[in-house]
């Protein structure tokens, strides 16, 4: 993972791609979400990650290409790994999550931008989902890209936010 994008970096490029996870090693993915900063703010987390679980949890986010035609990437920074993130189905509505590297923390508004500029020109998302543990505190991006506050609800034990951002 590259040093070079802190938050308080400017200047240098950072071109933002989306690819599959399935095409980024492994032990790449593996450190990230070993990362205690990055398990701070995922609640559902109650193990340890290795690489049996990095192995699943690459099949379950292929599967939801499989099922759904969409699902979560793998973001890349001027072609370096630094998260995932994406859409995946929650019942009739698309939830978008983004899990960054913490050397990519900064990058989050310009990715989750990219992100719903590619939701509202795709047809089968009226509006997108955002579900953030009450660990989030700093919200003000989601209201700046209009996301309106839905309301508290139990995710697989779970209290989350929800927000919604109409992409119509």
């Amino acid at each position: 993972m590259p040093e070079n994008l802190e938050q308080g970096d400017i200047g240098l490029p950072r071109v933002i791609t989306f690819a599959r996870l399935s095409d980024i090693d492994q032990a790449e993915i593996l450190a990230h979400m070993s990362d205690e900063r990055v398990a701070e703010h995922m609640p559902l987390v109650t193990f340890q990650w290795d690489s049996a679980t990095i192995a699943r949890f690459v099949e379950s986010k292929e599967a939801c290409w499989q099922r759904d035609g969409l699902g979560h990437w793998a973001i890349l920074c001027d072609a370096d790994y630094v998260g995932w993130g994406g859409f995946q189905k929650e019942g009739d509505e698309w939830d978008f999550g983004l899990v960054l590297a913490p050397a990519a923390f900064g990058l989050g508004v310009r990715i989750a931008r990219k992100a719903i500029d590619f939701a509202k020109s795709d047809d089968r998302i009226p509006h997108v989902t955002f579900l953030l543990p009450p660990s989030r505190k700093n919200l003000g991006a989601l209201t700046k890209m209009g996301a309106a506050y839905v309301g508290d609800i139990d995710y697989e034990g779970e209290t989350f936010r929800k927000f919604r951002l109409e992409t119509g």
